[in-house]
């Protein structure tokens, strides 16, 4: 089959399909609902499939469309960032890049990070999103980011993955805990131990999760944060032991405020790293910002 896609016919379906109405669509796209309607038609016939079901004032999208759909979203996206690209060029620099990565890393690495890039491009405007890995990767996937700076993860992805950095988890715990001392073994009543660590559904808790499940076994039941300023707030407290990688508690183990404690056994290990969509090069700008932060990752206290 010889076809020769129509832009304007791509655009109208992925808004159909997005908004779920032909009336929302021809809102999105500033254009009559007839010529939704039309664009929608030809390209059925053309594809010969249906690509929509019609019911009543809302739409769905047909097993045939969901191909197409996927297929076009990538699409899109490309062309976006083609746009950006060469608006970058036009300008010599200005552009927008939309940056994903992780609270704690939005903490102790993205201002100095950020600070040292605007010397570099002082036009270019940038975003930051952040939230756990997991939620940034479907973001990215969607064309809504243009690099996620995260841990490695397990999950299916159609973004390209550079190792950055690697670091490890390690207890912190009050100086007046039996642990901070050393006269304690760490593996000596460890399942009696109230644990804080990070929050579910990331990929830090999956690694303590199973950790403890191969070296603790039963256990209390840890207390759960989505921020690691808190779980060291409590460490500093005396009431449980948190679980963070050594850069997040540098500052305050330096202040002897916190003791770092190596973990018993087999270390938990991280690997950071650097995601962008899927055969596509990074811009000069992108390659900049990623080379900053290697060199951040570098001297991060370990």
């Amino acid at each position: 089959m010889d076809w020769a896609p129509d832009m304007r016919q791509l655009r109208a379906f992925v808004a159909v399909a997005e908004e779920g109405s032909f009336t929302l669509a021809a809102r999105k796209l500033f254009v009559t609902q007839s010529a939704v309607s039309h664009s929608l038609r030809a390209l059925e016939e053309q594809l010969s499939c249906r690509l929509l079901d019609r019911t009543g004032k809302w739409v769905t999208v047909t097993s045939e469309g969901e191909v197409l759909l996927k297929s076009c979203r990538r699409v899109m996206n490309e062309l976006d960032q083609v746009m950006r690209e060469l608006d970058g060029l036009k300008r010599w620099g200005q552009k927008t890049i939309r940056i994903g990565a992780p609270h704690s890393l939005c903490y102790y690495l993205i201002p100095s990070v950020l600070r040292e890039f605007r010397e570099c491009f002082p036009m270019c405007e940038t975003s930051i999103d952040a939230a756990d890995t997991a939620e940034l990767l479907e973001k990215l996937d969607a064309g809504e980011l243009d690099l996620v700076l995260g841990l490695k993860s397990k999950l299916t992805t159609d973004a390209s993955y550079s190792k950055l950095f690697d670091d490890h988890l390690v207890f912190v715990v009050s100086p007046l805990h039996p642990w901070a001392s050393g006269g304690m073994d760490a593996l000596e009543n460890v399942s009696q131990q109230q644990f804080i660590i990070y929050a579910k559904a990331s990929e830090t808790h999956r690694m303590i999760e199973e950790w403890m499940e191969k070296m603790v076994g039963k256990m209390k039941k840890p207390s759960i944060l989505g921020d690691m300023q808190a779980i060291k707030e409590i460490a500093k407290l005396g009431t449980g032991v948190g679980i963070v990688a050594s850069w997040v508690a540098a500052k305050e183990v330096e202040q002897g405020r916190l003791v770092v404690v190596d973990t018993p056994g087999e270390r938990l290990e991280r690997e950071w790293g650097v995601y962008i969509k899927s055969q596509r090069e990074p811009s000069l700008i992108e390659q900049t910002l990623i080379g900053i932060c290697k060199i951040a990752f570098e001297n991060f206290p370990q």
